[in-house]
């Protein structure tokens, strides 16, 4: 065997050793609102207002679904290895809660403890209901729409509040 082969297999064996570690490398991510600490300190509850916070921290990530008195900003950072799931490596959630004038009345922060980790169960979600195969799903629902009890249809009776017609 040549030096000169030796050394080439010493260098392919070294560069796919590099290629296998470079794969390997930590991914760091950030998703979501960059906090100032500053910023965020300036908003004083019972002073400002949805429109001095807007101007201040900016459009909040997520806001109220039921009544548009919270704001909720949210920033995460996370970690993954090559082709693995990000994991959420810390988390942080500011919640502005706002009167029905508008003016800020609580700030709340939360962190990590706020991460659900959701593992799913086989290839099926379990259930608290019943039982129902492929076809019982697809035609379980024949003869039910107008039937007697099932809601369908007023079954004669007057719940319109006027004159039953016929």
């Amino acid at each position: 065997m040549s030096v000169f082969s030796a050394r080439t297999g010493l260098a392919a064996v070294a560069l796919l050793a590099a290629v296998a570690t470079g794969g390997c490398a930590q991914l760091r991510s950030h998703q979501g609102y960059v906090v100032d600490v500053d910023l965020v300190n300036s908003v004083q509850p019972g002073v400002d207002n949805r429109q001095s916070v807007l101007a201040t921290l900016g459009k909040p990530t997520i806001t109220g679904q039921f009544d548009q008195g919270d704001w909720y900003y949210v920033a995460r950072d996370s970690r993954n290895y090559a082709f693995r799931n990000p994991r959420p490596n810390a988390q942080i959630t500011l919640q502005i809660s706002f009167d029905a004038k508008g003016t800020v009345t609580a700030i709340r922060r939360s962190g990590m403890e706020q991460v659900a980790s959701i593992s799913p169960y086989g290839k099926k979600t379990p259930t608290l209901g019943r039982e129902r195969g492929f076809f019982a799903d697809l035609f379980g629902n024949i003869g039910t729409v107008g039937a007697a009890g099932a809601g369908g249809g007023n079954n004669g009776s007057n719940t319109g509040g006027g004159r039953n017609r016929p």
